[in-house]
């Protein structure tokens, strides 16, 4: 009987093949009380299936090292780099010991005590990919309780081929049919292994779409879906499934008719790719003969290759955060994070890179030792540049790495979330000084463009405040909706609120590109709504000419600039911004 099961789109494509499941990645655990004098042992046994673990995923390290790009992706190293620091976080080995020691529990119970408690405070994180870390650590704990149970990875082998079925003989060679992982949850080794092996595409129970599965799907540019709750439960062994990873479903036990569409619009995106590889090298200028620049987002320096693939013109976000999260009070240095910033710079082969300066704080912690319980709403709180303002010697080890970073090529520095012109003056005075300390050191550095985020809407409504000390300004759409309308993006109950086609949305982002386009100034969007191809001739017409997103993004965007005429969508993007139904407006 033919069903569907609905999940998220993560990574696009359609995959059709025989369904493979993995074991399920959940494990029993006994529990029991232990007597006084088993304490230590107990702690012991966790400690030896701890550095037995960390052994396992430093040896994977070793093996992706050895592996080109196009075998294991960039993604796959930095994930494992997140697992092997959770393997240290000193939470979770205190927490063990104290549930041992104090409560008496057995190991096995101690340690997913202490992984509930810490799944709480992820749980309760604003930011989106820190939230699916917790995934990350359930992972390490169930890492550590297979190997003190002696149980293997949840991911075998694929089974032996049965006879060929009706759908087989449809596809022509059944050798050539693929096969499908459906899985409870992927960890970062499953995914080594799953890259070595025949599958095509993957279907998991969990995740989201900053979870690493989502990550390294779309690094691998394989159909994807995540968070489909039961799909391993409904699924049998080797049923006959779809995966549509532009819609976010999987059909399993399709029909014959339904396996034909399904055929058909796995060739027609595999020509439409083909197609869009092609405008890789071609100008992004419109019909009218409007230069418009698409640049990339990147999280870590290896990215800067994925960016010059898609063919982006530079970067315009990098988010240096991701070298500062999860070092447990071990921040990156100056000469670690220069060497960061210096290896994305190179990578862009001369093209130019805009570094965003740390934004954590609050509920996006650089580090267990500096988590922030004592507020209701964190999105509102010690964040960004308030964060890094207050702590200026971090602030200023950073700056100094950006500025020694542009002797190396094109380099712009933003700073997100300012909103006061007293934090304008002080992060200028520290960029200042980070540039008399290099002087002092004798040591060399650029001298990069400054710019400022606009993702607060009092930012937006005082614009000649920022453009007198800036020379670009970068609208954050993703906080810019959040703020201007009061709506947690992370919040399920009140997501069916966050609109980028609010009326009041629209006019900050209309009034942002207008006086900056008035005072000659450079402005870009780097949120979700550069990528969304159905905002990409409203962006155009309302005076919009530098985009930067996901470099998977970056082609497909391309095709609509292409094909647009800024002088005739001049005065249509007018009247959608003024009507009550900015929607409704486009769609007529």
């Amino acid at each position: 009987m033919t069903f569907a099961v609905h999940g998220l789109a993560v990574a696009r494509g359609i995959a059709i093949g025989r369904a493979v499941l993995a074991a399920s990645s959940r494990i029993d655990v006994a529990h029991y009380f232990i007597d006084p004098g088993s304490v230590l042992s107990e702690i012991a046994r966790v400690r030896s299936a701890r550095d037995a673990v960390k052994e396992e995923l430093q040896r994977l390290q070793q093996t992706v090292a050895l592996m080109s790009a196009k075998e294991a992706p960039q993604e796959l190293s930095a994930i494992l780099d997140v697992h092997l620091m959770l393997m240290q976080d000193k939470e979770l080995e205190e927490g063990v010991k104290h549930w041992i020691i104090d409560r008496l529990y057995n190991a096995e119970w101690a340690l997913t005590t202490q992984l509930e408690a810490i799944s709480r405070q992820f749980d309760e994180m604003e930011d989106p990919y820190l939230r699916e870390r917790k995934a990350d650590l359930e992972q390490v704990v169930e890492r550590i309780l297979r190997y003190m149970k002696g149980v293997a990875s949840p991911v075998a082998p694929p089974p032996a081929r049965p006879a060929p079925r009706q759908q087989d003989l449809q596809l022509g060679d059944t050798e050539d049919v693929p096969l499908v992982l459906v899985a409870h949850d992927l960890s970062p080794a499953d995914m080594l292994q799953f890259k070595q092996s025949v599958f095509a595409g993957f279907v998991t129970d969990v995740g989201g779409k900053t979870s690493h599965t989502a990550i390294v799907a779309r690094s691998m540019d394989i159909p994807a879906v995540v968070g489909a709750r039961s799909a391993s439960q409904l699924v049998r062994q080797d049923d006959w499934v779809i995966i549509d990873g532009d819609a976010g479903v999987m059909i399993v036990d399709p029909s014959a008719i339904i396996l034909a569409e399904y055929g058909f619009k796995q060739r027609r995106g595999d020509l439409e790719r083909e197609r869009l590889a092609r405008l890789r090298h071609t100008p992004a200028v419109t019909l009218d003969g409007e230069r418009v620049e698409l640049l990339a987002n990147i999280e870590m320096p290896e990215d800067a290759e994925a960016a010059l693939k898609a063919g982006a013109a530079g970067v315009g976000l990098f988010r240096s955060e991701f070298l500062f999260m999860g070092r447990q009070g071990h921040l990156p240095d100056e000469e670690e994070q220069y060497h960061a910033y210096r290896r994305a710079v190179e990578g862009m082969q001369g093209l130019p890179v805009t570094i965003r300066t740390v934004d954590v704080g609050a509920d996006k912690p650089l580090d267990d030792t500096r988590r922030d319980n004592a507020h209701l709403n964190p999105a509102l709180g010690l964040r960004a540049i308030r964060w890094s303002l207050a702590d200026p010697a971090m602030f200023r080890t950073q700056l100094r790495a950006i500025l020694r970073a542009a002797v190396h090529g094109p380099v712009h520095m933003m700073i997100p979330m300012l909103a006061h012109g007293s934090e304008i003056r002080h992060t200028l005075a520290l960029i200042d000084h980070a540039r008399a300390e290099l002087d002092n050191a004798g040591i060399a550095y650029g001298n990069p463009q400054i710019g400022a985020m606009i993702e607060i809407p009092a930012a937006a409504l005082t614009l000649p405040l920022f453009l007198r000390y800036f020379d670009f300004l970068s609208i954050g759409t993703n906080d810019l909706i959040q703020y201007t309308l009061a709506i947690d993006r992370a919040d399920e109950s009140v997501a069916h609120l966050y609109d980028p086609l609010h009326p009041a949305v629209l006019r900050l982002v209309a009034d942002t590109i207008a006086e900056c386009r008035r005072q000659r100034k450079g402005v870009s969007i780097c949120g979700e709504m550069a990528g969304d191809t159905s905002m990409t001739r409203l962006l155009l017409g309302l005076g919009l000419r530098t985009f930067s997103m996901h470099p998977a993004q970056i082609l497909a965007v391309k095709q609509e600039v292409l094909r647009s005429n800024t002088t005739r969508l001049a005065p249509w993007a007018q009247r959608v911004l003024q009507a009550e139904d900015p929607a409704a407006a486009m769609a007529g």
